[in-house]
């Protein structure tokens, strides 16, 4: 029987290290973006404190959250690997999972992207990615995935702020579920 880490035990950045090299533009990169989404993800979760979000998860599941972009080929933040960068999700998912995380951090990988992404999305736009559903199910891969889209990693676009409507509006033109979904978590969350 596998064993699995649980978050109690868990250093997000050290599990980052094991991928990254610190000092180099990627980690550098990868780091200030996770640790925007974790501050982010925590804001949000505090105000929905009602509906008893795992606060400790939501820190370092969002920290790790984009572990699998290097990779990718994003050459705009330093990533030079094989994938398309939509691929990073569910490459982060298999990262964690073969690591022997909890599997709910894979998740909260694979989930993230757009405002997740659907069987039906893959499949008609032959997306690169294994067919299965890749939307968040928790409160906190919502949360995430929400939080998420308020920071670019570009470093061109890193200090830009960013509104729930300019996240609607470029979520809509990846497709109406996305910027429909995203809608309903901003409604919820209050964003």
């Amino acid at each position: 029987m596998k064993e699995f880490y649980f978050h109690k035990k868990m250093n997000p950045l050290a599990i980052i290290e094991r991928f990254y090299t610190p000092g180099t533009k990627l980690y550098q990169i990868l780091v200030q973006h996770s640790l925007i989404v974790s501050e982010k993800s925590l804001e949000i979760a505090r105000s929905l404190i009602h509906l008893n979000p795992d606060v400790d998860f939501i820190k370092k599941a969002a920290m790790l959250h984009d572990i699998g972009i290097y990779l990718t080929q994003a050459l705009s933040i330093g990533c030079d690997g094989e994938k398309p960068y939509i691929c990073h999700g569910y490459l982060g998912r298999k990262l964690l999972d073969e690591q022997g995380f909890s599997p709910e951090y894979g998740l909260v990988c694979e989930r993230h992207t757009g405002a997740g992404i659907t069987k039906e999305n893959i499949v008609s736009n032959n997306l690169p990615l294994p067919q299965r559903d890749m939307v968040p199910v928790s409160l906190e891969e919502k949360i995430i995935c929400a939080a998420d889209k308020y920071h670019s990693k570009n470093p061109k676009h890193a200090d830009k702020k960013i509104t729930t409507l300019q996240i609607i509006d470029e979520l809509g033109k990846i497709g109406k579920d996305h910027a429909e979904r995203f809608s309903r978590w901003a409604e919820e969350f209050k964003l």
